[in-house]
């Protein structure tokens, strides 16, 4: 196992004396800026794209976003095979240079704890004032039009993001979407936004998206991580850098169904699916205390915590266009994964967001058109020490559970991370909504003959 540091620094020029406290531990500079008053690894156009939009940030979150960076450059270019004592727990160290460090030396404490929660490793950050030649990456106009927006959401291209989204504009909010894209979901994102617009209106203005990638080299000796669990701080970080920069609002909208939410593992042997703790209470907790530390007025919401994915689709307020287009939407851990064997992107029909989905199509939409890998369960019996069919045994396992002792569900809500920010009648609708979302998707795995072959 080697500990890790990662020091931001912003080019060649920033030759600032930073003192690392493991000096056994693998140093690399991480190179945020581009040039002087422009920044890196997508943050720089993302701003760009904000400021023709009149939506111009404020200093802080700017800072919240270069935390944000750091954390996914170390995230996902430091592997845990090869760098942790038990094929998971990375030793991480972050060197963030931040225009106020006053404001944030109190909030390191709850940064590390919402780190190791989100990501399952041990971080330490520390904080180091920002060199002033390098501090002028913010642009705002003397003379410009207030932007329009009352609200940001961001915006995946799941079928969660896309009910939020028809939901917020049939309710007439006016939402600055806010996006962050890879190779494989670019063009759904496109598609669905083409879509929404023929009925909302143009998309031009009302869409904010990046993507943020490293080199495969930027970490010595290191390749690529793919589990990906420190993703969700930098889709949150991108939403409230937006957020900061809205006149007249003041919510970001994070859209997920709740049973996704609390990602309660199915036996014993799980720990929950590995990029699923996004929007778990405990973690969105964290983040609105973050946002209070730093003296942010914004408010970071789930509106659908409390529903399955059934019934976010079934009350859908244009419930005829998400009939329409849901299929277009993607939901799968890895829809790339059957590329190699001719498939292209396609659902795989087998891992926990898809087992979810289809069973929300059917019990929210009546039907399902999405194209699936594995696309018939009725069939021949499917493997159950195999991809295919380890979840749907998993699923099968736990809604027999909860038939025979539904009140297990009061419990089991437990495991993934403390409820102790809500009261008594939330953690009993967290219970609640886990108990319904299990039944919703055992109408679809009792389907199946899943059995070891």
């Amino acid at each position: 196992m080697k500990r890790h540091s990662l020091v931001g620094r912003f080019g060649p020029e920033d030759r600032a004396r930073v003192k690392v406290f493991e000096k056994r531990s693998q140093i690399t500079n991480i190179d945020l800026a581009q040039t002087p008053t422009n920044l890196g690894y997508g943050i720089g156009s993302f701003l760009d794209r904000l400021n023709k939009l009149s939506v111009f940030p404020n200093d802080t979150t700017l800072d919240l976003m270069i935390v944000a960076v750091m954390i996914s450059a170390a995230d996902s270019r430091i592997s845990r095979a090869t760098h942790s004592q038990d094929s998971w727990t990375r030793e991480i160290d972050l060197y963030v240079p931040v225009n106020n460090p006053a404001l944030w030396a109190p909030q390191k404490a709850l940064l590390e704890k919402m780190l190791g929660f989100l990501t399952g490793d041990i971080w330490r950050v520390f904080f180091r004032e920002t060199p002033q030649k390098f501090g002028k990456f913010l642009r705002r106009s003397d003379n410009f039009i207030p932007a329009p927006f009352d609200c940001v959401s961001l915006f995946s291209g799941g079928l969660d993001s896309f009910i939020g989204a028809i939901d917020l504009l049939e309710e007439g909010r006016n939402p600055l979407f806010v996006s962050h894209y890879s190779d494989g979901g670019t063009s759904n994102q496109e598609y669905c936004f083409n879509q929404l617009a023929k009925t909302y209106g143009s998309f031009d203005y009302r869409v904010a998206r990046t993507r943020v990638k490293f080199p495969t080299n930027l970490v010595e000796f290191e390749g690529t991580e793919n589990t990906s669990r420190g993703r969700s701080f930098l889709f949150f970080a991108l939403a409230v850098l937006a957020a900061s920069g809205l006149e007249n609002g003041s919510k970001v909208f994070v859209p997920e169904n709740g049973l996704i939410s609390l990602n309660i593992p199915l036996d014993p042997l799980r720990i929950g699916a590995n990029s699923t703790r996004t929007t778990h209470p405990f973690y969105m907790a964290r983040w609105q205390e973050l946002l209070d530390g730093l003296g942010l007025e914004l408010q970071i919401v789930n509106p659908y915590r409390f529903h399955t994915k059934g019934e976010m689709a079934k009350s859908c307020a244009n419930k005829p266009l998400l009939k329409k287009l849901a299929n277009a939407t993607i939901s799968c851990a890895d829809i790339a994964k059957h590329r190699w064997e001719g498939f292209g992107l396609i659902h795989c029909g087998h891992c926990v967001p898809c087992i979810i989905r289809r069973s929300a199509m059917n019990a929210g939409l009546g039907q399902d058109a999405t194209k699936y890998y594995l696309d018939d369960i009725t069939g021949s019996p499917i493997n159950s020490k195999t991809a295919l069919g380890e979840n749907y045994r998993a699923f099968q396992l736990m809604a027999e559970r909860l038939r025979k002792n539904p009140d297990q569900s009061r419990i089991l809500v437990h495991k993934t991370g403390p409820l102790s920010d809500y009261d008594l009648s939330e953690q009993e609708a967290y219970a609640d909504v886990f108990r319904r979302g299990i039944k919703e998707v055992a109408k679809l795995v009792k389907q199946a003959t899943v059995k070891p072959l």
